[in-house]
């Protein structure tokens, strides 16, 4: 069994940040990725995938975004920075290295259990793995007997496969309405949510909305305060998104009760006949490696402070959506979390390795 310094789970853009902000503590991480490349989620999203932050504002430390630095970068630019991201980093990271289980190695430590069978030991853990690999899926009359296609938009690519077709697309936010903007070209499509679709101009004053939420400090609220003035799920829009609900061109309902065979019941009594169903209803947090530590609650989600494990010294989390801020799980923001995490993990894992004379 070989004994680490510390682990950091995954290498999307949380574990990079989490393992730089070890590196600079003095730790030695080695990073372990379930996929082929250290670029986490980014290139298993749908093929149009733009983000609403301009590369200025998607940014990690020590390397800026290349090109136009007020443009919006697509998805497979983010894939490629990541990669260029992840290189000039002086850490391990072995892909195809999938966690199956961690578990406390009855000396303050932890055992790490890749897929390979090659079990790790180590003295600090940061769970940096995303969500993407856990889609949230909402539990509805009849759906079990819905004879149309039902996905998750994690596994939505492009439109061709569904040109001419009945399409409702399920949420309210940013991908929902990117998705339904794009699949309106070639379908009929409604957007179901249970609220009404609430838009953000994405330039104000003459500057993008992310200048003011960094000028403004906006970025780093607590989650606490972020619940007092939010009023819902807030969407970006350069002015395409509100006039082509407007102009009819896709349209918005109220969220629908269930299914039956080949329709699905609106709210107020009507069946529908669709032939695609796309949830846009977000993701949860992708820990079931750590059940066998006793570190989740009931649902799945980590028990923690700020990204800080309550039952396991020595155990941290990066990326989780608002851990700490309204940016927590954003490229622009997760090196802050990064920093507050590894700074306790590093300590604990110090010690530990110092009384075992390592």
């Amino acid at each position: 069994m070989r004994r680490m310094d510390t682990i950091v789970i995954g290498a999307g853009q949380s574990g990079l940040a989490a393992a730089l902000a070890l590196r600079e503590l003095g730790r030695t991480p080695v990073i372990l990725e379930a996929g082929d490349q250290p670029t986490g989620s980014w290139a298993h999203y749908y093929d149009s995938l733009a983000l609403f932050s301009p590369a200025r504002y998607s940014t990690m430390p020590g390397l800026d975004f290349p090109g136009d630095p007020d443009h919006y970068p697509h998805r497979d630019e983010v894939v490629a920075y990541l990669k260029r991201y992840a290189d000039s980093l002086d850490v391990e990271i072995r892909t195809g290295t999938r966690v199956s289980a961690v578990e406390a190695d009855g000396a303050g430590g932890f055992l790490v259990h890749p897929s390979s069978g090659d079990t790790l030991q180590t003295m600090g853990v940061v769970a940096a793995s995303g969500s993407f690999g856990n889609p949230y899926l909402p539990a509805l009359p009849g759906q079990d007997g819905f004879t149309g296609q039902a996905l998750h938009v994690a596994d939505y690519r492009n439109p061709k496969h569904y040109a001419g077709q009945r399409v409702v697309v399920v949420g309210g936010g940013n991908s929902a309405i990117q998705v339904a903007y794009e699949l309106a070209e070639v379908a009929t499509v409604t957007i179901a949510s249970r609220q009404p679709i609430q838009f953000m101009p994405q330039i104000v004053g003459g500057k993008d909305v992310h200048y003011w939420h960094t000028t403004t400090g906006f970025d780093s609220l607590p989650p606490e305060w972020l619940a007092r003035i939010a009023t819902g799920t807030l969407v970006m829009d350069t002015g395409d998104y509100a006039a082509s609900l407007e102009s009819g061109r896709m349209d918005r309902r109220p969220m629908f009760t269930g299914f039956d065979g080949d329709r699905i019941i609106w709210a107020d009594g009507e069946r529908e006949a669709v032939d695609t169903v796309i949830y846009a209803t977000g993701y949860r947090p992708h820990l079931d490696y750590l059940q066998p530590l006793g570190a989740l609650d009931d649902t799945g989600l980590p028990l923690h402070a700020g990204g800080l494990s309550t039952t396991h010294l020595g155990l941290g989390y990066v990326g989780l959506e608002f851990q700490r801020s309204f940016a927590s799980n954003t490229l622009r923001g997760v090196h802050r979390d990064a920093a507050h995490v590894a700074a306790p993990v590093a300590a604990y894992a110090s010690k530990a390795l110092a009384a075992y004379g390592l």
